[in-house]
């Protein structure tokens, strides 16, 4: 059953002006870890204001356990926050700042007490209760943003860019951590980024937004490689899925991606989707990892195009090549090929037919 709701949402920072979230709908199951993924200014952070009640709602509905919180103030629609500079008063120890949202609700000294060391036990910070932040590393300080929020057991998390201000190697041990007390408080959380990496690791579902409008929702695994949208199969992967323009033809009755520079037999699974494109032209999207270069074993049919490597990028558990396919740079990843120099002629295969395709206009996937 859903548990946080949104309907038709819409926000409008000036009357008559453009949607900056359009109709957005979504419903969270109790319990679900959710990362919003996009670019900046896609939406992402004004659609958990205006859940927390920081912003006003143009249009729409937000619904917790099947009733609309509009009508509610920010401290009472059950909603934690935690924000990007952790906002964690500099005055007061770490005790106080954790204790201060249950004081406002004017709970009895011993409750704040023994509320204040659970969460402080949870996020491994009961060392550090004495402390102020300026005595404080960046991770600490984050930890007592994360334990604040839990004092107050809320119904939802809302988590924007937490990680953000951390350098790259604790932002990773803290993650982990995010998601370890997410699991230990049964929490339902809402975690806003624009790092794929971050976001894979994290959710549950993940939803993408780009303008204002959510473009897919699935698992890490199903945005990654059921890509509803060009945008979703663009934005998400390291390094970037390969575009081409193609025509779709006809030939021998079988169907072919036909480019200026190559020509590539569609897989049979997708020649009946694509039997309308006939002599249109679509989009054709190749991952960097199911690109394969000259191996004897290879099916004649995978066959794509004769090229020459430009560059080679170690990354150490891979390399990425970089070579020139329709007088763009287009790069593969290999874990296979890692020394291969720059100036080696290669064959490139697409592995099990792995290419995807999208209608120009919609944009959408082709399957």
């Amino acid at each position: 059953m859903s548990y946080l709701i949104l309907k038709d949402l819409e926000k409008r920072y000036t009357k008559g002006g453009n949607l900056v979230v359009n109709k957005m709908n979504l419903s969270i199951r109790k319990g679900e870890f959710i990362v919003f993924l996009g670019p900046s200014g896609c939406g992402k952070t004004t659609t958990i204001r205006m859940i927390s009640g920081l912003e006003e709602v143009s249009g729409g509905d937000v619904l917790i356990e099947g009733e609309s919180i509009l009508h509610k103030k920010p401290k009472d629609r059950g909603v934690s926050m935690i924000f990007q500079s952790y906002a964690i008063w500099p005055h007061m120890t770490v005790f106080e700042n954790i204790a201060y949202p249950l004081k406002l609700q004017k709970l009895s000294k011993s409750e704040i007490k023994e509320r204040v060391m659970a969460a402080a036990e949870a996020t491994d910070i009961t060392a550090l209760l004495d402390r102020y932040p300026t005595q404080m590393s960046g991770g600490q300080r984050q930890r007592v943003a994360v334990a604040r929020a839990i004092v107050v057991k809320p119904k939802i998390f809302l988590m924007d860019e937490p990680l953000s201000n951390l350098d790259a190697k604790l932002r990773v041990s803290m993650r982990t951590e995010l998601k370890n007390i997410h699991n230990k408080e049964h929490a339902t959380s809402i975690f806003v980024t624009h790092d794929q990496s971050e976001a894979m690791s994290l959710a549950d579902r993940i939803v993408i937004m780009n303008k204002g409008v959510v473009e897919q929702v699935g698992t890490p695994m199903e945005v990654y490689h059921d890509s509803a949208t060009k945008f979703v199969a663009s934005f998400i992967g390291t390094p970037p899925t390969n575009f081409f323009e193609v025509s779709i033809e006809e030939m021998n009755n079988e169907l072919f991606a036909v480019s200026k520079s190559f020509q590539y037999r569609i897989q049979q699974e997708l020649r009946k989707a694509l039997k309308p494109y006939i002599h249109k032209t679509v989009d054709m999207g190749i991952r960097p990892e199911f690109i394969d270069i000259f191996h004897e074993d290879q099916v004649k049919s995978e066959y794509l195009y004769d090229t020459v490597i430009d560059f080679v990028e170690p990354q150490g558990t891979h390399s990425v090549l970089i070579v020139n396919l329709e007088g763009k740079e287009a790069k593969i990843v290999t874990t296979k090929y890692m020394d291969i120099r720059p100036g080696t002629k290669v064959s490139l295969y697409i592995r099990d037919g792995k290419a995807m395709f999208f209608d120009r206009e919609t944009t959408l996937r082709i399957k």
